[in-house]
């Protein structure tokens, strides 16, 4: 942890658009980790819908889901 701090130290000397620079690239390197989050929700909503079409996962009319959501809403 002294390492990033050291890091950000130094970091915070740089000219402004050098920051901006380094912030945008590390941001960008947070979305690469999210990528595999998406492929596991990819790889999940498939299962899911395998199970439907196989019949193994109850089904529920939309117009039910949607009352149940609106009802949890409105209790807050």
């Amino acid at each position: 942890m002294a390492d990033a701090a050291k890091l950000l130290e130094e970091a915070m000397n740089l000219p402004l658009d050098e920051r901006a620079r380094l912030a945008e690239d590390l941001l960008a390197s947070l979305d690469e980790k999210e990528d595999d989050v998406e492929a596991a929700w990819a790889a999940e909503i498939q299962r899911r819908a395998q199970e439907v079409r196989d019949g193994a996962a109850p089904g529920e009319e939309w117009r039910a889901v949607l009352r149940r959501i609106q009802d949890e809403t409105l209790r807050g």
